[in-house]
Parts: structure tokens; C-alpha cells; sequence
């Protein structure tokens, strides 16, 4: 990794400021990031890569944005595409790099859009509405989209509804961009979940769950043309002991696919989970405090060695150094101010791997 380059991006709401990407030059061998420069976007509540590493996309309120990743790591702004509807909360594309998707929490929809030859956001090519009642009335009494994910097959997008407390599976269409209702999974009433990803060799699914702070795992196959999800594990975000009204947010990869590491607000605290090559089942490791207000995302170093968690509420990022052994996370220098952050990555500049 030493000599390697990395930088990180960073979205953060913008109040009074137009400049909602800030882009780090990234110090794995120190776990620590240096500013570069900022880019400017409107209210960047979600981000994603391509898996070609070659663009990044980004929700804004005027639909979404695509940019060109320099050599660098820079970002030169390629165009801005509408979803025809609310500002969305997540963007992914499919594994092709040819499909763009879209979540809406706030009109349950989701939005499907053609990825142009030169890497822009085109036209859409599919919108779906999810529809019916959910079981909290005080929130989730109607559809709120809050993740859409593709299989490793690339054959389904997986639809988290956090007020439906469903995940919604769709049939993906990679000739005409449109995608159909063939399945759903079931979650637990009042658990909202948030967000679904996949191991990389595309066995395992893991779906976390904002309100009842649940990692539920599932095994993953395709039977006769057919998605079949097993629910084979469910694990908690937090300690037996724990602050009320925690809410899990994110979840991420380590980058070789050992470990699963969360966060939670109110409880404010990172969780680390060990997984099984072997059965894609968790072993909790440690669940400890982040010195931050509301862990909205978290940054994994590509040597698993060191942390960065993106504190919306305390407008900061506060880093630590990972000991997987010990089972102890330490505050590996001060923190960093950003305002409202949303979403981290960190990417390796001019390399090839896959992300998740």
C-alpha cells in the first residue's frame, strides 16, 4: 500500500454554500486526510462510483450529477440529468455501468436513468412508485425508498422501503432499463431497512436496519431464473447496554471483505463485525463510542488499520486506529470540521479494483 495514491470524497449539505463535495488527499499508512479542494453541487445527500472507477454520480436537488474522475482523483463535471420527481436519498448504478438508480425517501420512488457513452446521466428509462401503508404511523405510514442495490449477478435491483419494511426485488432489464416486481423480503415490523449490500462474490446479503439497530444476513441464489433470499442470521448494532433512541446508519466492507463495520446514532458508537468466509455469518467484534454526534457514514482505510466517521450532527470527522486483536478502536489525532456531512469513500486513484 506504501506509495499507493488515495484520495476521499466527502458529501456534505450546503447552507449558504454551493460547495457540497470536498475532495481529501488520503494518508492510509497515518489514517489521517488533507483538503484539497471543494466542488460545486447543490445538497449531495448521497454518492456513488462507478465500478469501472471511472465517474462519480451524486443526488442533488436538481436530480442527479455526473463526474468525470481525473487522474488525480479530481472531479471535472460531466452534466445533470432529472428524476422527474423528489430529491432522492441513495444513487447506484447497475455492475455494467450502463444504468443509473435512483431511491426516493421522500416519494417512495424509484427512479431508473441510461448511463450515456461519455459517462453523463441520460434519459430515464424507468420510474416506479412503491405503494402501501407501513406500521408507525408517527413516520412510516407510507413508502419511503431509502437504498437501491443490484445483485452481484447484475439480474435484480433490491429496493430497501424503510416505511414498508420491505425490501422490494425487481427484475432488471439491461436492454431496455426497466425493472419488474417478482419478490419481496419480508422484515421485521418497525425495523426500517436502510440499506442492503452484497459480499463480493455475491452469496451473502446484509441488510441493516434503522429502528430495531439489526444486521439481518441472507444467503443469496438464483434458482430457476428465480431470486431466492434465506435469512440465516440476525445480529444486533449494539452493545446489551446502550444509549435510548439509537437509530443504525451506515454500513460498509472492509476492502478485502473480512469485516463488517456500522454505525449508530444517538448511541453514537461504531460497530465491528468478523465475517465468515465459509457461511457469510457475523461475529460481532466491538461496538465502541466515535467522540461525534450522529455517525451518518463511515470511512474504512484500505488497510482496515484506521477509521473515519462522519459526524452529521457535530459537524465533524473524528478518526481513530482500528486494533482488530484488541478489539479497541483509539482517537488517532484531532478532528476535522465539516458541516452536515452525508457519505464517504475513499478510492485508490488509477487502479482497477471493484467497489462494493
Amino acid at each position: 500500500m506504501k506509495g499507493d495514491k488515495y484520495v476521499a470524497y466527502v458529501a456534505t449539505y450546503t447552507q449558504g454554500n454551493d460547495k457540497g463535495i470536498q475532495i481529501y488527499d488520503v494518508d492510509v499508512n497515518q489514517g489521517r486526510m488533507t483538503e484539497r479542494e471543494q466542488v460545486t453541487i447543490t445538497n449531495p445527500s448521497y454518492f456513488t462510483i462507478s465500478h469501472n472507477l471511472k465517474f462519480l454520480y451524486s443526488i442533488t436537488d436538481l436530480g442527479v450529477e455526473a463526474f468525470r474522475i481525473l487522474p488525480d482523483g479530481g472531479l471535472e463535471f460531466v452534466n445533470q440529468a432529472s428524476i422527474n420527481g423528489m430529491r432522492g436519498c441513495y444513487i447506484s448504478t447497475d455492475y455494467t455501468d450502463q444504468f443509473i438508480f435512483v431511491a426516493g425517501y421522500h416519494d417512495g420512488k424509484i427512479t431508473v436513468l441510461k448511463i450515456r457513452e461519455d459517462g453523463g446521466a441520460g434519459e430515464i428509462t424507468d420510474e416506479v412508485f412503491h405503494k402501501g401503508m407501513g406500521s408507525i404511523s408517527e413516520r412510516n405510514f407510507r413508502p419511503h425508498v431509502s437504498c437501491v442495490k443490484m445483485t452481484r449477478d447484475n439480474h435484480y435491483l433490491c429496493a430497501a422501503d424503510l416505511g414498508l419494511d420491505h425490501v422490494k426485488i425487481y427484475r432488471f432489464d439491461e436492454a431496455t432499463g426497466k425493472i419488474k416486481l417478482i419478490d419481496v423480503v419480508r422484515c421485521e415490523l418497525e425495523s426500517a431497512p436502510k440499506y442492503i449490500k452484497f459480499r463480493k462474490d455475491g452469496k451473502y446479503a446484509y441488510i441493516i436496519h434503522e429502528l430495531k439497530n439489526i444486521i439481518d444476513v441472507y444467503s443469496y441464489e438464483e434458482e430457476n431464473d428465480y431470486p431466492k433470499f434465506t435469512k440465516i442470521q440476525t445480529v444486533s448494532t449494539l452493545n446489551d447496554y446502550h444509549a435510548g433512541g439509537s437509530a443504525a446508519c451506515a454500513m460498509k466492507f472492509s476492502i478485502d471483505n473480512k469485516y463488517l463495520f456500522c454505525s449508530n446514532a444517538g448511541d453514537n458508537s461504531v460497530g465491528v463485525f468478523a465475517i465468515d468466509v465459509k457461511t457469510g455469518m457475523l461475529t460481532k467484534k466491538f461496538v465502541l463510542p466515535v467522540s461525534g454526534d450522529y455517525p451518518k457514514d463511515i470511512g474504512i482505510f484500505p488497510n482496515t488499520k484506521y477509521l473515519v466517521s462522519l459526524n452529521h450532527e457535530s459537524d465533524s470527522m473524528t478518526f481513530f486506529h482500528v486494533d482488530l486483536e484488541k478489539n479497541t478502536i483509539i482517537m488517532n489525532g484531532r478532528e476535522l470540521k465539516i458541516n452536515k456531512g452525508n457519505c464517504i469513500v475513499i478510492l485508490k486513484v488509477n487502479e482497477n479494483d471493484d467497489i462494493e
